[in-house]
């Protein structure tokens, strides 16, 4: 008999990923669902993650935390812990499909039903390679090679299967991003109507916040020509306070507040619920990334202004390559087209 307690089974690595499980979960009303948490090392996205638990407990939600990273027992543990509730579920939701630890359960479970729910940008890239039926690969990496991929390759393309809409499965992306159109997937648009009815609209500072980014620590820009640029705008906007993604390192930070001269945030949520919680600025500046298209919708009627900032090419650093920074200049020409933006200001 289905235990109708895992009918619905959602899967979180990041706390975005249950912010944006919650979103659809509001709009989609699944009778029960049970969300399991595979938290990271790193202490602020659990305590992110620990937040965000409550908030979804709170809504109704059964959820179960699960230390899927550690040791080499401690993947296996997890999975032997997971192997009932996944044969019993009829439906998967997934954040960030790229994931091998995801991958390798979406290989485990038996067809069903998959929604995948923004983890960031990268959903654009997400359908985009399905679409071409290519391997899945973060933009900003290079694909996997060696003994190790080799090994992995079956995982991943039985993922990509369960992907993949067909007979006894569908697919729907749920999402915030311009995402790319697939024959066969449900696109379903996130418009943050679960964040919206929960916080009233925030208090506005009248000054301007910087949205921080960890395209550092990914070894994506220099770190010096960032600092530069952060300093410029703090300078140029009248900026007070720096964001920090919950991913980026406590020393460069330390050299921001030094450098910029501005107070560093470490917000104890997603931004979304920051911003609409409030205090925010009247203007919110960032570099390209998830919240130039997601803080336009939380903050609608709101009177705040988000304005993306140009990542100019002698930023990049050597290892990055043309996709990565292709990818880049999307996520910012798709952010301004959707809000008609002149996309003020561009730091050089």
């Amino acid at each position: 008999m289905t235990d109708p307690r895992t009918e619905t089974l959602a899967f979180a690595e990041s706390p975005v990923q249950l912010l944006n499980t919650l979103e659809w979960a509001h709009v989609s009303g699944p009778a029960d669902l049970t969300v399991v948490i595979l938290p990271p090392h790193d202490p602020t996205s659990r305590g992110q993650l620990r937040r965000m638990a409550q908030l979804a407990r709170d809504s109704g939600c059964r959820v179960l935390w699960r230390e899927a990273r550690g040791g080499a027992a401690t993947p296996t543990r997890a999975l032997a812990a997971l192997a009932g509730p996944l044969r019993r579920a009829r439906r998967l939701v997934i954040g960030d499909p790229f994931s091998h630890y995801l991958q390798l359960l979406l290989s485990l479970a038996p067809p069903c039903d998959v929604v995948v729910v923004d983890d960031g940008t990268a959903t654009m890239e997400f359908t985009a390679q399905l679409a071409r039926g290519e391997r899945l690969v973060r933009w900003h990496r290079p694909a996997a090679r060696g003994p190790r991929a080799v090994l992995f390759s079956p995982v991943a393309r039985r993922a990509v299967r369960r992907l993949t809409p067909g007979p006894g499965r569908t697919v729907e992306v749920f999402s915030a991003m311009p995402v790319r159109p697939m024959e066969g997937i449900t696109l379903t648009d996130n418009t943050f109507s679960w964040t919206r009815s929960r916080f009233p609209a925030p208090r506005l500072t009248g000054g301007a916040d910087l949205v921080g980014t960890s395209l550092v620590e990914t070894g994506v820009l220099q770190e010096e020509r960032y600092l530069g640029a952060v300093a410029e705008l703090v300078e140029r906007h009248g900026v007070t306070r720096y964001f920090a993604h919950r991913k980026e390192s406590g020393e460069k930070l330390r050299r921001l507040a030094r450098h910029a001269r501005v107070e560093i945030v470490r917000p104890d949520l997603p931004l979304e619920l920051v911003a609409r919680r409030g205090p925010i600025g009247s203007t919110v500046l960032s570099f390209p990334s998830t919240v130039v298209h997601t803080l336009p919708r939380v903050l609608a009627g709101t009177g705040t202004e988000v304005v993306v900032c140009e990542i100019a090419d002698g930023w990049y650093t050597d290892r990055v390559t043309e996709r990565a920074s292709g990818f880049l200049s999307e996520v910012t020409s798709t952010a301004r087209a959707l809000r008609g933006s002149d996309g003020r200001p561009a730091v050089t």
